[in-house]
């Protein structure tokens, strides 16, 4: 376990919604350019205030933009778009033109492979492989989409791996759907009887859309379950970093304890845990107005949450508190004050 914040060449941070992950992973990755490493900080959804801060658009989208360049170091920023990535991912590994156009004008490709469950978290794992794969950086940092979504990300190599290799994927590749299969009677039967009924309740049509999609992408399957292998390890890797973070307030533990107790089982490296946002004590001069009441309220609250934290790795994890920031940062100035402030963070003793 490790008490540094930039660690490795990979960082992922990681974490429940509404923590402020995706504010820490921009400054971290602020922080890293500026000890000079040329660094890149891929983000799922930023807030509009956090896109003006790093100067990025909608062209994140299809390739890294240079937030600043300062002498060896630099940041750039990339936004990820399920879509988008789809689709290149196709121009890059299709065999030749034709295959990929088959892929193109698949009615199921068009209307829902952006769209379908996992794929935000496989398109993620691809666009990871690229970057990682480009030479470009020496440090990524990687920002996730809250818990759940978070933990698909990192089943998404082993899922992509067992989705190649699955019956269903052998059994829309079989020869029988050209009709030169030489299958049994009774497997044509069967097979019939099941067009029928999926007529009856979600459409043949739909059916043949998806085999012809799956059969489609037959000639890519080969490079899908080896770049899967490549993130698996890249994810497991010494190299790489998982920083949780987590909101103050005990009643945020029970959602630390989760993730944490995942990344144990999957053997994945935790760094520290960034316990964000977390109220100061306001002077004991400040009066009894409501709002120094509600004040001290919530920061009397953040503290006993740090102390059962800190209670459950006793001196094993690094903790380091985070203070709540009193306006998000809105611009590139703002944002360098507040990784300026994070990276003079401290464990707590």
């Amino acid at each position: 376990m490790s008490g540094g914040l930039l660690e490795g060449r990979l960082i992922v941070v990681v974490g429940a919604g509404g923590v402020g992950k995706t504010t820490l992973a921009a400054a971290l990755a602020l922080a890293s350019a500026k000890q000079g490493r040329r660094t890149l900080v891929m983000t799922f959804d930023p807030s509009l205030r956090l896109k003006d801060a790093l100067g990025v658009g909608a062209s994140a989208k299809d390739k890294p933009i240079r937030v600043i360049e300062d002498g060896p170091g630099f940041l750039d920023a990339a936004l990820l778009d399920a879509k988008r990535t789809f689709d290149r991912l196709i121009r890059t590994y299709a065999p030749d033109a034709a295959a990929a156009k088959r892929i193109f004008s698949n009615r199921f490709y068009r209307d829902m492979a952006g769209n379908l469950s996992g794929i935000l978290e496989y398109m993620a794992m691809e666009r990871l492989f690229e970057m990682q794969a480009s030479g470009r950086y020496d440090r990524v940092i990687l920002d996730t989409p809250p818990t759940t979504q978070a933990m698909e990300f990192l089943q998404a190599p082993d899922r992509m791996m067992n989705l190649v290799d699955s019956k269903a994927i052998r059994f829309a590749l079989d020869p029988w759907w050209d009709g030169k299969g030489k299958k049994s009677l009774a497997f044509r039967v069967v097979a019939k009887g099941a067009l029928e009924l999926s007529d009856r309740i979600i459409g043949r049509q739909f059916v043949l859309d998806v085999v012809e999609f799956i059969r489609a992408f037959a000639p890519l399957f080969e490079g899908f379950r080896s770049r899967a292998l490549e993130v698996r390890n890249l994810l497991l890797s010494s190299d790489t970093q998982f920083l949780l973070v987590a909101g103050p307030g005990a009643d945020r533990v029970p959602d630390a304890m989760f993730f944490l107790r995942k990344l144990a089982e999957t053997g994945h490296h935790l760094g520290p845990i960034l316990v964000n946002q977390v109220h100061p004590t306001p002077d004991p001069n400040a009066g009894k107005s409501p709002g120094m009441t509600l004040l001290h309220f919530l920061a009397e609250r953040d503290q006993r949450g740090l102390k059962l934290l800190s209670s459950l790795f006793p001196g094993a994890q690094a903790i380091i508190p985070v203070a709540l920031e009193p306006l998000p940062p809105a611009d590139l100035k703002s944002l360098g004050q507040f990784s300026e402030r994070l990276m003079k963070s401290k464990p707590i003793k």
